[in-house]
């Protein structure tokens, strides 16, 4: 059974920032991609960052402020999250794959605000 647990959200000044993970189990991690998605209040799932071997991908309104990156060892993704916004408040889901309807975890809720 696929098991992703995120942790690390909490409430952030603007500027501020913020580090995400993801421990994952139930398959073999090292042979996926995996995401990080999101969900504002009100809005739909918005694709945010994809790891896929070495190459990282992200939306454009993160480049340059978040980065996506990955232990295999621990079987665990992160996310850090640099130079914080009020628009990236939002729950943050990790995805097992590169699809944005990939299986996902429970979320962790993220709140930029002064």
């Amino acid at each position: 059974e696929v098991q992703l647990v995120e942790s690390g959200g909490g409430l952030v000044q603007p500027g501020g920032s913020l580090r995400l993970s993801c421990a994952a189990s139930g398959f073999t991690f090292n042979t996926f991609a995996m995401s990080w998605v999101r969900q504002a209040p009100g809005k739909g799932l918005e694709w945010v960052s994809t790891i896929i071997s070495g190459d990282r991908y992200y939306t454009d309104s993160v480049k340059g402020r978040f980065t996506i990156s990955r232990d295999n060892a621990k079987n665990t993704l992160y996310l850090q999250m640099n130079s914080l916004k009020p628009e990236d408040t939002a729950v943050y889901y990790c995805v097992k794959g590169s699809s944005i309807r990939g299986e996902r975890g429970q979320g962790t809720q993220v709140t930029v605000s002064s």
